[in-house]
């Protein structure tokens, strides 16, 4: 890979080093917290107009409400920023699925709101995840599409606004964009020393309200339902999953309920997460959930309802996932990258499109740490390595100097 178009590319990426820099605090400087849905819808825009010039057709696209239970155990409805797909089809092409988001988990009242550079350090909100991603996409489709090659493949960008609260109302695009195209690449950041996630543990949420009676404590205890004991009952039974299943963990994370205690307690929340390593695992904790729902439910006078499951599967290992880690592998040698993965108790939009059949790479992104946290930052140098390394990715996938890892045997749908 060290034809002039790959030198070319970098070149380039290298002279606009100080403006991709520039526009990465453009975009951390907006709030764009999941429910913030005018700082969504902000950040969503000015994601759009980083990707002009690029020869795509640009929509927005309406999600559909995002329904959950509230920490009050009621049933809600909140409504999601704007789904942005930009699409550049080449009929008869393979073709490639880019995916990041533009939401953070950095509400508009959280205290993390500025944006500074600390030496080779860039802090802020979103600056790893998934922000700095994102100029890394757009740098390295600009390489390709200022190339002489442009125009070999087809790509597809689709950035939504609601991975960090799980993609509820992206899921269905993130599925159907995925069977359209021949691998998937995912703009998270990496881990701190830049070395990929490879295989992912899926996740679920669940959320039990627990009903129960009411009663004076002292005076009619014995005809209250206490939905507190009920919840530390099933509590007690889903901890114990722990240690069972190898690769199996069951997190209580959230407990609600209870007032005045004089009063016997009628209600009371609880939120728990699950990890898996593997499908019949998520049968397996499911069933063992609705057994603990159903013991608890049992007794007269107690109802407890689940809402909730598995959102994002298991994500694999795969023979075709491993041949695009060896081609990114190769990649990183042309760069002078050093690329190496590791399996990872995380998950992210990489696991829906894999569980939709698209080998992905799914932490493409800037080098960084802190995540989620007011200690977030990513490294600096890292934007523009990052944007090469994909850069040459994409072009030695036109060129043909790396082989596609699940080219469909009848041709590509439109991309």
């Amino acid at each position: 890979m060290k034809e002039p178009v790959y030198a070319a590319a970098r070149e380039a990426i290298d002279e606009r080093a100080h403006q991709s820099l520039s526009d990465l605090e453009t975009l951390a400087g907006i709030n764009s917290g999941s429910r913030n849905i005018a700082g969504v819808t902000a950040m969503s825009d000015a994601a759009a107009a980083l990707f002009t010039g690029l020869g795509a057709e640009c929509t927005r696209e309406t999600l559909p409400q995002w329904e959950r239970v509230d920490d009050d155990g009621e049933a809600v409805a909140e409504p999601l920023g704007p789904l942005v797909r930009l699409r550049r089809h080449v009929p008869g092409a393979p073709s490639v699925l880019l995916v990041g988001h533009t939401d953070t988990v950095f509400p508009a009242d959280h205290p993390f709101q500025q944006v500074w550079r600390e030496g080779e350090r860039l802090r802020g909100p979103g600056v790893a995840d998934l922000k700095g991603g994102l100029v890394v996409m757009r740098d390295a489709l600009r390489a390709l599409e200022e190339s002489e090659l442009a125009g070999r493949i087809g790509w597809e960008v689709l950035l939504n606004p609601d991975e960090e609260i799980g993609s509820p109302g992206s899921a269905p695009a993130l599925d159907e964009a995925a069977r359209r195209h021949d691998l998937g690449l995912v703009f998270e950041p990496s881990l701190p020393d830049g070395t990929l996630a490879g295989a992912r543990r899926g996740s679920g949420n669940w959320t039990a309200v627990f009903h129960g009676r009411a009663a004076h404590a002292g005076r009619e205890h014995h005809l209250g339902r206490n939905a507190v004991v009920a919840a530390a009952r099933f509590i007690a039974r889903i901890d114990a999953l722990n240690g069972v299943r190898d690769g199996v963990t069951v997190n209580p994370a959230f407990v609600r309920g209870g007032g005045p205690t004089n009063v016997v307690p009628d209600r009371a929340v609880v939120r728990l997460n699950v990890r898996v390593t593997s499908t019949a695992d998520g049968d397996w904790v499911a069933r063992e959930i609705e057994a603990a729902r159903r013991e608890v439910d049992a007794p007269p006078g107690y109802v407890v309802t689940l809402h909730g499951g598995f959102s994002r599967p298991p994500k694999p290992m795969t023979p075709a996932l491993e041949t695009l880690f060896e081609a990114v592998r190769r990649c990183g040698e042309a760069v002078g990258e050093e690329v190496s993965w590791q399996a990872t108790g995380g998950c992210c939009d990489g696991n829906n499109l894999a569980a939709a059949g698209l080998p992905n790479v799914d932490t493409l992104g800037v080098v960084g740490g802190g995540i989620h946290s007011a200690d977030e930052y990513m490294e600096i140098p890292s934007l523009g390595r990052r944007a090469a390394l994909v850069a040459t990715l994409l072009l030695g996938l036109a060129r043909g100097d790396i082989d596609w890892p699940n080219v469909r045997e009848t041709g590509t749908e439109e991309g």
